[in-house]
């Protein structure tokens, strides 16, 4: 099972709701990074949000062992503005048994602040994810601590947003963020966002890469049956995710809308 490089190819593989899970599938070479990525957009959107680069002194050699299997001088914010995904790095410190991120350069972020996580240890990285802790916390670390060079795993999820813009920071509270949404106009002011996020170890630092591919559309752009998966899913979040995702704000119109693709 691999994983493709847009909403409708990825929502197929992500989980549809119910409890966390890592639900890694492994990758080829080739399927790595997005083919062709648009590096226009990329360097705009560094230079749009500087703050979204975040470096510690650890991390400049596993970024420059980066860039240069990506065959680009420098190192992490020379490498991410070389493809399409954000990229965070994190490593073990000596005498230390977490894993922290070390590093990160994030264009698109998902509502969160590469400043307030840099140097956190993976569980604090997470906590604001519900369920995270009792149901994927112990086998993340156990991943994370087992994962060797070479082999490439991946993942993805989906949210909704009230925006089509890659960087998504929500300033306002989710009521008021998606107040002009009804049944009958969410397919276009309803916006899926899937990130294909990868993992792999550095063969000469043995720092973790964490990707992060970001994908956005309309909800009407989406095949039936994705729209459809969503409708339920919608339904069935973990308790709590639903409230941080802003769901109550957003669901009676997107199960609406979903009720009505599948008549």
């Amino acid at each position: 099972m691999s994983l493709g490089f847009s909403v409708d190819t990825l929502l197929p593989k992500a989980r549809g709701g119910g409890q966390l899970r890592m639900g890694l599938v492994k990758l080829e070479e080739r399927e790595w990074l997005q083919p062709a990525p648009d590096l226009a957009a990329r360097a705009a959107g560094f230079a749009d949000w500087p703050e979204g680069v975040q470096l510690t002194p650890e991390v400049d050699a596993p970024g420059r062992e980066l860039a240069a299997m990506l065959g680009v001088a420098g190192a992490l914010p020379e490498a991410a503005l070389a493809c399409h995904e954000d990229l965070c790095m994190l490593t073990k410190a000596e005498g230390e048994e977490v894993y922290r991120l070390i590093g990160a350069a994030v264009a698109w972020p998902s509502d969160w602040h590469p400043a307030e996580k840099i140097g956190l240890p993976l569980r604090a990285l997470h906590a604001p994810i519900a369920g995270y802790e009792e149901q994927l916390a112990t086998g993340v670390d156990r991943f994370m601590e087992t994962l060797r060079p070479g082999p490439i795993y991946a993942r993805c999820n989906w949210f909704i947003a009230a925006t089509g813009e890659r960087r998504w920071l929500p300033d306002l509270p989710p009521a008021e963020a998606f107040a002009h949404v009804t049944p009958e106009n969410a397919g276009e002011t309803l916006f899926v966002r899937s990130e294909r996020q990868t993992l792999r170890r550095l063969p000469q630092t043995v720092a973790i890469l964490f990707t992060i591919g970001i994908y956005v559309e309309p909800l009407a752009s989406l095949s039936p049956a994705n729209i459809i998966m969503l409708g339920k899913a919608v339904q069935t979040l973990v308790s709590g995710e639903g409230d941080r995702r802003g769901a109550p704000a957003y669901a009676d119109s997107l199960i609406a809308f979903a009720q009505r693709r599948a008549a």
